[in-house]
């Protein structure tokens, strides 16, 4: 599983200029997608071959001035979720007495566990690096100085990140396993752990907590009529019945990594309040990683279920979240089982369709129709787009190269025209389908 690595540090201390730096960007991990609220308090990072994500306390922790009650519960949250702490001072003030009650309260809440690098921020010049010195008294041994803005030494604290992050693929899945990995993502009190509940105790022959990854989350395996399922990170869903306003990012984040390393997400939404924000960052995540995705409607008891009331709420889901149409719609109800059989069913079929394959003949239908689009796009001098042929690169999920003359006169509107051909091809239901436009002259 991907690590998580929080910058913890006095207000003013330069926290989201070195997480912009980190993340190299200054927008959020969720794509740029309409009606998903982009979110500056998490990103992505890669380095020596290492994925992780960056928690940027920053943005929670304001301007306040004193390291307070409030502040203190942000601390510890952080610490609990991630991996490695990167506590940043203010080089220019030096080691503060905010910033010793800080370093106490970090080895308290983490149990001296948790590796710390102490970076001193804004030592832009090498002749200022004695004031690193101070550091020692916080009683950490990594210490270090840098410059988000100038980024200086960034390279150097991201080689000491990955060397103290923990292995990604601690828990090793067996080769040749016919396993289907699931997530069972939401917003906070939706009922992940009842339906995980349910579905363990009402149709299982064998059920294991597997511990061993990283940060020691548990996964589940479970064996369905001769299929195992493996549920990740269900340590996670019964974490802690209830958050606490911004402090949902962390665990949040924790479930971004854990759908990483699942095939499958199970997003669950509330019945009587579905399609909100953190549901939509949760599927444009799942959809970003190519993972399959099933939206289940929990809560399904507490509905009216006369009046279409299920229409009224598949419509609802459809017109709020358009680019997830593929995802087919459960009805569930963790507290009396119903549904449970029925996503079972449906995983299974989702699974099959990210493996999928489109015959080469079959995609050259699909050229001619490409082909007969009245309005290929152009640019402002007239040049066309031409398509001169496609093939499917790659299965998990499906993913179709397509050689034209200039890729960049590719529009969105398009793409999505080509996205929907190949579903009318094949039945894609629960998995996104990744187009790439290569430029190809032709001889």
């Amino acid at each position: 599983m991907p690590g998580i690595v929080a910058i913890i540090g006095r207000p003013n201390a330069g926290k989201s200029s070195l997480f912009n730096r980190l993340t190299g960007t200054k927008e959020a991990i969720v794509d740029d997608m309409p009606g998903v609220t982009r979110d500056r308090l998490y990103g992505e990072c890669e380095h020596n071959n290492k994925n992780f994500y960056v928690i940027d306390t920053g943005g929670i922790f304001g301007e306040d001035t004193a390291f307070s009650a409030g502040i203190k519960a942000h601390v510890d949250e952080a610490v609990k979720e991630c991996d490695v702490i990167i506590f940043l001072l203010d080089g220019h003030d030096g080691v503060t007495s905010s910033d010793e009650e800080i370093a106490d309260f970090i080895r308290k809440a983490s149990g001296n566990a948790k590796p710390v690098i102490v970076a001193m921020n804004k030592l832009d010049d090498p002749k200022h690096d004695d004031l690193v010195n101070d550091a020692y008294v916080l009683g950490f041994e990594n210490v270090l100085p840098v410059s988000a803005v100038h980024k200086r030494n960034i390279y150097e604290l991201l080689d000491l990140v990955t060397e103290l992050l923990p292995p990604e693929d601690e828990n090793n899945f067996s080769e040749g396993s016919n396993e289907i990995r699931l997530v069972i993502a939401g917003k906070p009190n939706v009922g992940k752990s009842s339906l995980l509940n349910k579905i363990t105790k009402s149709e299982r022959s064998l059920v294991s907590p597997i511990a061993g990854t990283t940060r020691d989350p548990v996964d589940m395996s479970i064996n369905i009529d001769g299929q195992d399922f493996r549920f990740i990170d269900t340590a996670g869903l019964r974490r802690r019945a209830k958050f606490d306003g911004d402090l949902e990012y962390y665990s949040f984040v924790r479930t971004l990594a854990a759908v990483d390393r699942a095939d499958i997400a199970l997003l669950l939404m509330d019945a009587t309040e579905p399609c909100t924000d953190q549901d939509k960052k949760i599927a444009a995540h799942v959809a970003k990683k190519g993972k399959g995705l099933i939206f289940v409607v929990n809560k399904w008891d507490l509905i009216n279920s006369e009046n279409n009331k299920a229409d009224e709420l598949i419509k609802k889901i459809r017109d709020d979240m358009p680019y997830f149409n593929y995802a087919p719609i459960i009805f569930a109800s963790a507290l009396n089982g119903r549904g449970i059989g029925k996503i079972i069913q449906t995983v299974l079929a989702v699974n099959q369709n990210r493996n999928k394959r489109i015959a080469t003949n079959i995609l050259n239908r699909l050229m001619r129709d490409v082909l007969a689009f009245d309005r290929l796009p152009s640019d402002k001098k007239g040049r066309a787009l031409k398509v001169y042929f496609c093939s499917q690169a790659d299965a998990l999920p499906p993913s179709f190269i397509f050689f034209v003359n200039k890729p960049e006169l590719v529009t969105s509107s398009f793409e999505n025209h080509v996205k929907n051909k190949l579903r009318e091809l094949e039945d894609f239901t629960g998995t996104p389908v990744r187009t790439f436009w290569r430029g190809k002259e032709r001889d």
